[in-house]
């Protein structure tokens, strides 16, 4: 089989990651708190990184971070709320 398309390959590289066990994560339109909640994930819901931004400081579980992570178009969770492993980024920078 061959694969013929970049974002076929793309799709490929993308990787879950864990939410903070025990919470309910809000998504917001944009890297802050001052962006409007477009959805909540349930607890124990795995996300997608597709890109990351620096935004709103937030304290949660995993550490204090400006980092916040792209999950869909136009959706962002606090990283501090999400097991990447690191404290810094660990997908490319969103532009």
């Amino acid at each position: 089989m061959v694969v013929g398309s970049a974002a076929t390959a793309d799709a490929a590289a993308i990787r879950y990651y864990d939410t903070a066990p025990g919470y309910r994560l809000n998504v917001r339109s944009g890297p802050g708190t001052q962006y409007a909640v477009v959805r909540v994930l349930p607890e124990g819901a795995k996300v997608p990184i597709y890109c990351q931004t620096p935004g709103t400081n937030v304290s949660g579980p995993f550490g204090t971070s400006n980092i916040w992570d792209n999950i869909d178009d136009g959706e962002f969770v606090a990283d501090a709320y999400v097991q990447t492993g690191s404290d810094g980024y660990v997908r490319p920078r969103c532009s």
